[in-house]
């Protein structure tokens, strides 16, 4: 239920708004439920139900009242987040967002004048549209998480839930590998760092004389995802980012901008705009060094001869990692990669980056691939070899075996049963009105009705 209306609501926000073949129908301001002060038009699930038909989805209950539910959930979520001070969506997390489903419909219609020829509608004014659609989902989102955050089990619970589940209702645990990896990143060129600290240094010059704005130069040359945002990040911590750039942030006073900082990303100019408590929000300009072809080449040619000498047994794998491999993360681990969602080696094949997962599905155990060049977390170009350590094949779960999956699966039923549970308590102490004509739904929660 919880991953079902998280999905519900992301999808009603993404293609619902302004979408002229799915408006065709549309019922304009008829209300059909009101939950606290918020209200839910016919237009609504007519829209949704459009929409789920136009993507092949089928259920065998009645698909209208079961939209109609998930809607109910939703505002319920929203009226008690609306009451809630903790829970707030700033500026930054509302563009962001918005620039995200813009990049989202870009990517299946082509370019932005595909989008707005689709919409019918400028990007702003599509944005417009989309703009309380997206801030409710993220209040809505904020108060689920609130709800299920202090959710925990322990080991004794997870043993007795697995005890409890009948041979026949065990889950099938997928295939999973475990894998070490070497990576090299091409060496920038003291050239290549001379041109963009010379031109970030610039840009600080104009906008520090007021020939230009931060923001404005940010969006025209600013090289990541926040450029169309002026540049601007939301409030983080130390921990959440990297050193260079913390260093640098956490030390400028008042609005001035710091001189060119190396990070792992790039390069950067940074503005604080504000700070709250152990966070700050800052803006920046980051440019990212081209790499030659020749830095390309002798990349590979180190990669190649690192491959080399492991296959011949002068180095160990593990070794090389510690040794030669410019990935933080998994060097120390002797190269071995690990799954940042479970904390654990194992990857299930779906996981994996796709470049790792269409050379890694054709190795055998303890085999080294050839080089492949891809992009690292950093987004920068590397060249990588891969070991495969371990593979397991798809079977039935065991404690031994399986412990974390098991875990987390438990954990989730655990915080479905805690949101079903504020679900049905909230029911009772919230105002709610379902129109007639939905009477006869069969809702999963009988409260809604008084």
């Amino acid at each position: 239920m919880i991953r079902k209306l998280i999905g519900l609501f992301i999808l009603t926000g993404c293609i619902v708004s302004g979408n002229p073949a799915l408006a065709q129908d549309k019922v304009v301001d008829q209300i059909v439920a009101v939950v606290g002060k918020n209200i839910i038009l016919k237009s609504d699930i007519e829209s949704m139900f459009q929409q789920q038909q136009a993507q092949g989805i089928t259920t065998e209950g009645d698909m209208k009242c079961e939209i109609l539910e998930n809607l109910l959930v939703e505002k319920l979520l929203l009226a008690e987040a609306e009451l809630d001070t903790t829970i707030t969506v700033s500026d930054s997390q509302l563009n962001q967002s918005l620039d995200q489903r813009i990049q989202y419909f870009t990517s299946h219609l082509g370019t932005e004048k595909d989008v707005e020829a689709y919409f019918k509608k400028s990007i702003v004014n599509i944005k417009a549209d989309l703009q309380e659609v997206i801030k409710n989902q993220q209040m809505t989102q904020q108060m689920q998480n609130k709800i299920i955050d202090k959710v925990t089990v322990t080991p004794a619970e997870v043993r007795a839930h697995f005890k409890s589940i009948p041979d026949a209702e065990i889950p099938q645990i997928d295939s999973k590998i475990e894998y070490a990896q070497i990576t090299v990143v091409p060496e920038v060129s003291i050239e290549e760092e001379d041109r963009i600290k010379a031109f970030l240094r610039d840009l600080k010059r104009r906008i520090e004389s007021g020939e230009s704005g931060f923001a404005p130069m940010a969006v025209i040359y600013s090289e990541d995802g926040a450029a169309r945002n002026g540049g601007e990040l939301d409030y983080m911590g130390r921990g959440q980012l990297d050193p260079a750039y913390a260093a640098a942030a956490f030390n400028l006073k008042g609005d001035k901008i710091s001189n060119v900082v190396k990070s792992d990303f790039g390069y950067h100019i940074i503005q604080v705009i504000d700070r709250k408590g152990e966070k700050i929000k800052t803006r920046h300009i980051i440019m990212k060094p081209k790499i030659s072809p020749k830095a390309m080449e002798i990349a590979f040619g180190r990669i190649d001869s690192i491959a080399d000498f492991i296959r011949k047994g002068t180095f160990k794998f593990e070794d090389a990692a510690i040794k030669f491999s410019f990935d933080k993360e998994s060097r120390n681990n002797g190269g071995v990669v690990i799954n940042p969602e479970t904390s654990e080696a194992k990857w299930k094949l779906s996981e994996l980056d796709p470049d790792v997962s269409k050379v890694i599905t054709k190795m055998n155990i303890n085999e080294i691939s050839k080089p492949f060049k891809t992009l690292d977390d950093k987004q920068r170009p590397v060249y990588k070899i891969v070991k495969l350590i371990s593979k397991t094949p798809a079977h039935k779960a065991n404690m031994r075996d399986d412990y974390v999956e098991l875990s987390n699966q438990f954990m989730a039923t655990k915080k479905e049963k805690t949101l079903d549970k504020w679900i049905r308590d909230k029911q009772s102490g919230t105002y709610v009105h379902i129109d007639d004509s939905y009477v006869n739904c069969n809702f999963k929660y009988k409260g809604w009705s008084k």
